[in-house]
């Protein structure tokens, strides 16, 4: 279970990796990164970063090219979160395909003749 100085410190990294996310992408054009979820460690020396990436067509691209630059993107985070936190924890990345999979599941919802079926079962 998640403590409360986890969760304040998962939704502050969050938002600070989402700014710096919309900073960076801006420049790219036609890819937007969006942080869904950060998860700490409970010695607070791990974040995990859980990113949706649009267009899912280059998502391991970007998100391969993001884990190259992840020191870039802990020292600007670090520089953003040090009047809160003393040591920025080490940031692990990996691609959120939560969306990609609701997407695959209302396909398969949408193939299905079985559930158009609207005659009652009882006649």
């Amino acid at each position: 279970m998640e403590g409360k100085r986890q969760a304040k410190i998962s939704r502050m990294l969050q938002k600070e990796l989402s700014e710096i996310f919309r900073r960076q992408t801006a420049a790219m054009g036609g890819v937007m990164v969006s942080v869904s979820s950060v998860k700490v460690s409970p010695d607070l020396g791990i974040a995990k970063a859980y990113l949706s990436i649009f267009p899912s067509e280059r998502a391991e691209e970007i998100l391969s090219n993001i884990k190259a630059q992840s020191k870039t993107v802990r020292y600007e985070l670090a520089g953003r979160v040090k009047e809160i936190l003393r040591k920025c924890p080490d940031l692990q990345f990996y691609l959120d395909d939560s969306l990609d999979y609701i997407e695959n599941i209302d396909r398969l919802l949408a193939s299905d003749p079985h559930l158009h079926d609207d005659r009652p079962e009882s006649e």
